[in-house]
């Protein structure tokens, strides 16, 4: 007998509904899914991308599955790969997901540009290193002279920029740089051409920043705006490449932009199978470029690109949350306080009016409370009990199951709330509530690393590093005591110093000897003469001199390569080890060793922040290229101006602070303090909503950027910061299962957004009538949890081979210290694959002819 779909359901526990049947077996033309929070639709996407694969004989390689972060491309591979796993234990049937493009669309636009089919005549494409917004940030900085020059501004006008782009008066090249990067990447992701935005406008200063633009455009930087225009420009570029891929199926079709729209319809123009899915009421990311009107009006847009409307399912049963959570944030985004009409003598509105949203739960639990109406501090008091409570009474497994969501937390209300659960000896994960550098952690190690290297002079500092300095004296103090209470760690700072000192003697000492004026001449055998006779140089270097020089430049002359005096005095004077190496030396010491206990203990807080500040310090080591010190580079104190002035001064500023591991978002032990947009697609037992308000902004670059536009408009500028707080607040209401809480402040100053001022009147559930025997027990894990899958060679033999080193690397993702080489093996492969495509493009091409 044939194996059937529906035994695959059952063996794995899954009892699809209507909606879910349909849009799982549905594989011929478009498909349009709405779908609402908790609907189960990563399961309907598993199913439906199984079922092509495994009952409709589609190649992986053939379907695109993209969705818009890592933690949900993740979950998406590792479902499907077990998956499949099963029908393989049936069939005996393989099935090979490598060539197949999942993933974030970033990765996928990537993957792209690199792959074969969908390059002319199947050649190797270039290599696209994808740079990240850190990275988009530093070159920006760094080539922010060029880029004022090539637009007309002069050195000083950084204060102008920033004042037309945010309205804030600031000379801090900073905030004229962050600003400058957001509007470049909304230029990208609406495609526009510089030259032709130029001539729709009259703007003087906008003018200039579109020459700014093209000079940042020149510069080749792969960053993820740019690298979205790329793929969709290489696609078109190739008339084939629109029946490459037989299914392009695409999840938070909401989160999606201009470009990328484009390149799906383009992707999927052949076949014509593009499935999207997605909740317009859940359109978080306007500030990225996001136009939720791809989604709401997928139909029509559908018709005119496909020649097709699209067959429209809606995935309206809710698994997720108790029924009066449903229906209070049903209610809410239906509230009339929203209007999502468009107007007068308008049809249609912008938001789909036809989604449904039931629970699948009919309990009648309380699962909707808020605090009493009162002051802020009584407010955080009240809530931080019930915490507590929930906690001592065994209502969640874990702290970190009780989320707080705030739509910033930057505000007053996330400190009252801190402050009120840690009287109640609770621990807070909370990064984003203040500087990353702030936490314990990171001032530990980069007071340590300020003893070791030295602290970087304050001096005449620019806009904003008065604060950065002090920062500096607070962590410099705080490492000087590090380092004196523990004589090890003391006489482990001496001995590197040492080294320091004496790698930059013998840099001076050689470049004495064969004259700084020869050091970018190549190396003859005079200088090397002149090197042998250096005295006082360390053990080290005169090793070095005696036994690897020669050997090193013979085999430089007979790669006709020669090496260059200065080269040659590097190599003498380098250090075997680098920052991050230094980094690991100091977890083995007494101080910071019990952030590892506390881990195998139930608390990975402090080591998570570790695990962080290894990936800051691979970021610095990867920008230097380089992973060791040279005595070049620590002389004159070069490395402290570069290390500390300008890249830690650059994490300071920017804020950095996010750590999210793509398994366990939130260490164990610790209530998670979070963003609604770090909440979103997240679920959690209890939610606590900390601040049902949201201050209205000011579009500034969408107003810059309309008038720019063709046809593409959009929702009116005057309404999109109303849309924008209902869908956030939509998204926070929705990540509970069991308890929603309210913050309801009251008195001076306070007042709530609408229509929270109205639905929380004086008949509303309030936490003092909680009955916490009602609300049901949290499981430590989701009983529907996709199975996680593992390698022989990546994780089992990694563990087997050291326990320590694979919870360092695997488990919490600390950063390596190097980077692995190519084997010679990978070379011999890419030449077979260059000459088995180059063999197939002149077989289809022959194809073709005849």
């Amino acid at each position: 007998m044939a194996l059937q779909i529906e035994a695959l359901w059952e063996k794995a526990g899954f009892k699809p509904n209507d909606s879910q049947r349909e849009a799982i077996l549905y594989t011929d033309g478009p498909l349009f899914l709405t779908a609402g929070p908790g609907t189960g639709k990563t399961r309907v996407l598993l199913w439906r991308t199984l079922n092509l694969i495994v009952f409709h004989e589609v190649p992986p390689e053939e379907i695109f599955l993209g969705t818009f972060t890592e933690k949900a491309a993740l979950q998406l591979r590792q479902g499907l790969i077990a998956y499949l796993s099963e029908v393989t234990k049936l069939t005996g049937r393989p099935y090979d997901l490598s060539p197949m493009p999942i993933g974030t669309v970033h990765s996928i636009c990537q993957r792209i540009l690199a792959d074969r089919r969908f390059s002319r005549g199947r050649a190797r494409p270039g290599n696209v290193p994808l740079v990240d917004e850190l990275d988009q940030y530093f070159t920006v900085h760094d080539r922010w002279d060029d880029l004022l020059k090539a637009g007309g501004f002069e050195r000083e006008e950084s204060e102008t920029i920033t004042q037309y782009l945010t309205g804030r008066r600031s000379k801090s090249r900073h905030e004229a740089v962050a600003a400058a990067i957001s509007l470049f990447n909304r230029f990208s992701e609406e495609c526009l051409d510089p030259g032709k935005a130029a001539g729709k406008t009259s703007d003087a200063t906008l003018q200039k920043l579109l020459l700014m633009y093209q000079a940042y455009r020149d510069l080749r930087v792969a960053d993820l705006s740019l690298l979205q225009q790329a793929a969709l420009e290489h696609c078109r570029a190739n008339d084939v490449t629109s029946r490459v891929l037989r299914h392009v199926i695409v999840d938070e079709y909401q989160d999606t932009n201009h470009v990328q729209e484009s390149l799906f319809f383009h992707l999927a123009g052949g076949y014509q199978n593009l499935c999207v899915v997605g909740d317009d009421d859940q359109a978080l990311y306007r500030f990225r470029g996001a136009t939720v009107e791809n989604l709401v009006e997928f139909e029509d847009r559908c018709r005119e690109h496909l020649g097709q409307a699209p067959r429209t399912i809606n995935l309206g049963t809710n698994y997720r949350s108790q029924r009066k959570i449903v229906e209070f944030y049903s209610e809410f985004i239906r509230h009339p306080h929203f209007d999502w009409s468009k107007g007068p003598g308008k049809k249609g509105s912008y938001r789909i009016e036809s989604k449904t949203i039931v629970a699948h739960s009919k309990d009648d639990t309380p699962a909707v409370v808020a605090s009493a109406p009162a002051h802020p501090d009584d407010v955080c008091a009240e809530v931080a009990g019930l915490v507590r409570r929930l906690l001592d009474e065994k209502k969640v497994a874990d702290p970190n199951q009780i989320a707080f969501l705030y739509p910033s937390l930057k505000s007053n209300q996330v400190k009252r709330m801190i402050t009120a659960l840690e009287k109640k000896e609770l621990k807070v994960y909370a990064p984003r509530a203040g500087q990353f550098l702030d936490v314990e952690e990171a001032l530990d190690v980069f007071g340590v690393l300020l003893v070791l290297f030295g602290s970087p002079a304050g001096g005449a500092a620019s806009p904003g590093m008065h604060q950065f300095f002090d920062w500096v004296t607070r962590a410099h103090e705080r490492g000087k005591v590090i380092v004196r209470e523990d004589r090890a760690l003391t006489a482990f700072i001496k001995e590197r110093q040492e080294q320091i000192d004496r790698a930059i003697a013998d840099r001076q000492l050689l470049v004495a000897a064969v004259g700084e004026q020869n050091l970018a001449e190549p190396i003859i055998d005079t200088i090397v003469a002149r090197m042998v006779k250096v005295k006082d140089l360390s053990p080290r270097a005169t090793g070095y001199v005696r036994r690897g020089l020669r050997r090193l430049i013979e085999a430089r002359r007979r790669a006709e390569r020669p090496l260059t005096v200065d080269y040659v005095v590097n190599r003498m004077t380098t250090l075997d080890w680098g920052v991050l190496d230094i980094f690991y030396e100091l977890t083995g010491f007494q101080h910071f060793r019990p952030a590892f206990d506390l881990a195998a203990q139930g608390d990975e807080g402090p080591l998570c922040n570790l695990a962080l500040i290894s990936k800051y310090l691979a970021r610095f080591q990867a920008r230097q290229k380089s992973a060791v010190l040279s005595a070049s580079f620590l002389q004159g104190r070069k490395f402290v101006r570069t290390f500390f002035n300008s890249f830690v001064y650059a994490l300071w500023r920017r804020g950095e602070s996010e750590y999210e591991d793509a398994d366990d978002p939130f260490p164990k032990g610790r209530i998670p303090f979070l963003t609604v947009h770090q909440a979103k697609g997240l679920e959690f037992p209890v939610v606590v909503l900390g601040n049902p308000r949201k201050k209205k902004l000011e579009q500034k670059i969408e107003k810059i950027v309309r008038p720019l536009l063709d046809s593409r408009q959009g929702e009116p500028l005057d309404r999109i910061a109303t849309f924008d707080a209902a869908r956030m607040f939509y998204v926070a209401l929705s990540r509970p299962k069991n308890l929603l809480v309210l913050c309801h402040y009251q008195g001076q100053g306070q007042h709530l957004n609408e229509p929270f001022a109205t639905l929380l009147d004086d008949d509303f559930p309030r936490i003092a009538d909680l009955d916490l025997d009602k609300i049901p027990r949290a499981e430590p894990k989701h009983e529907e949890e996709l199975p996680k899958t593992y390698s022989y060679t990546g994780d089992y033999l990694a563990y087997r081979a050291c326990p320590r080193r694979y919870m360092f690397y695997r488990h919490y993702d600390f950063a390596p210290t190097r980077a692995q080489t190519m084997f010679f093996g990978s070379l011999v492969h890419r030449t077979i694959e260059d000459l088995h495509q180059w063999l197939r493009a002149q077989a289809e091409a022959g194809r073709r002819v005849s």
